[in-house]
């Protein structure tokens, strides 16, 4: 399929916001039957947003952070894994852009212009941390041949590209084999069993003997190398993930305080929204995801400009600022989910709201690193001047 290349930031955040208010209407159903978004994946890739980040020279917009992060928090409130699963094509896409020759980035990115789906397969399930790869790629003829499997491969299902993450059995260092979705040897599982972001189809990619051209091929290791933004700009995206829940919840909890809730009985008013501890609540929620919204725009500035100047002071800055605005995110997210049900009472927990999706979300998404380490780092780096680590995670 064909896709129409965004021309404005506006544009972009428009397209997304139309997007989720259709994606929402029939988001609960999609949760509830598991029914694979195929077609408003098509629909979503048909208006430019997955090329929002390619650079100019390549032919793309490539907007700014904070319309990156707006962009993707607009297709979460109507459906997370509606934006979980490009979330991954645009980390690929960074990856492309650090690390590919020109020649390639003017190959992929045109490909991806034209209306191809990055997918992943970077996480593996038995590895003892989320860097011990045990996939293999070796040199062969004009390509290489990659071996292994892989979990968590949200997007892989639905891609016309599989970025396969490898250690080189050559010289040992990390490369991205970009193999073609129907490659044979490359078979995908929809084997996704998680209970939120059920139809992200995040299963297994087994990888047995899979060729790739050498055009195809990413030295990724390099984005570690060299200094690089590589790890907060990913975790922009996260955050925004989670705030595009914490939004849509927030939003259903005010619905329900006013149109459906009935006052407690000590409270002594007419109506649920009259009580003064759901006000107080309500209050607290919008203020906290106020606050969140704010430190992740600001923080995606910062990622711009270590993007533009990146050395080891402007890295830690990025990666500092968008941890604080991971674990607003993940607070909120939580929170919001929380007191969904808390304020609305009940009723709300009835099968036919299909509410629960929201906690489930937002309680499976922000699994993806723990912010617990997160308070560590950002209070050393204060205290000690202490770097973060530069691994994805932060």
């Amino acid at each position: 399929m064909s896709a129409h290349i965004i021309k404005t930031e506006q544009e972009a955040v428009d397209a997304a916001r139309a997007l989720a208010t259709r994606f929402r209407e029939t988001a609960g159903e999609r949760d509830r039957d598991r029914r694979l978004p195929w077609a408003e994946l098509d629909e979503s890739l048909a208006t430019g947003l997955w090329g929002i980040t390619i650079p100019r020279e390549y032919g793309g917009p490539f907007v700014r952070q904070r319309i990156v992060a707006e962009v993707f928090k607009a297709l979460a409130s109507g459906d997370s894994s509606l934006a979980q699963i490009p979330q991954n094509h645009i980390e690929i896409i960074d990856l492309i852009r650090q690390t590919g020759s020109d020649a390639q980035k003017r190959l992929i990115f045109g490909r991806v212009l034209a209306g191809a789906r990055l997918g992943n397969a970077f996480s593996e399930y038995k590895g003892k941390n989320v860097e011990d790869f045990q996939t293999r790629i070796r040199r062969q003829g004009d390509g290489y041949v990659v071996n292994g499997e892989k979990f968590y491969a949200t997007g892989a299902l639905y891609a016309h590209l599989v970025p396969i993450i490898a250690i080189s059995e050559d010289d040992g260092k990390v490369y991205a084999a970009i193999a073609e979705r129907d490659a044979p040897g490359l078979s995908v599982v929809d084997n996704w069993d998680g209970f939120g972001q059920r139809t992200t189809a995040s299963g297994t990619v087994k990888i047995e003997n899979v060729f790739v051209h050498a055009d195809y091929v990413l030295p990724a290791h390099i984005a570690y190398e060299h200094q690089s933004a590589i790890g907060p700009q990913s975790q922009v995206l996260h955050a925004a993930i989670d705030l595009g829940i914490a939004e849509t919840a927030i939003e259903k909890t005010i619905d329900l305080v006013r149109n459906h809730a009935r006052p407690w009985i000590d409270a002594n008013q007419e109506h649920a929204w009259e009580d003064p501890y759901t006000i107080a609540a309500i209050g607290d929620l919008k203020l906290r995801f106020n606050a969140a919204d704010a430190v992740l725009t600001e923080a995606a500035d910062v990622v711009d400009e270590t993007t533009a100047t990146p050395n080891l002071e402007n890295i830690a800055r990025a990666k500092i600022a968008v941890a604080e605005a991971k674990v607003l995110s993940t607070e909120i997210a939580i929170l919001a989910t929380n007191k969904l049900f808390e304020l609305g009472g009940t009723r709300s927990t009835l099968a036919k709201h299909n509410l629960d999706r929201l906690w489930r979300d937002a309680r499976t998404h922000t699994l993806h690193d723990p912010v617990r380490w997160k308070y560590s780092i950002i209070g050393d780096y204060y205290l000690t001047g202490t770097q973060p680590p530069l691994h994805s995670w932060i």
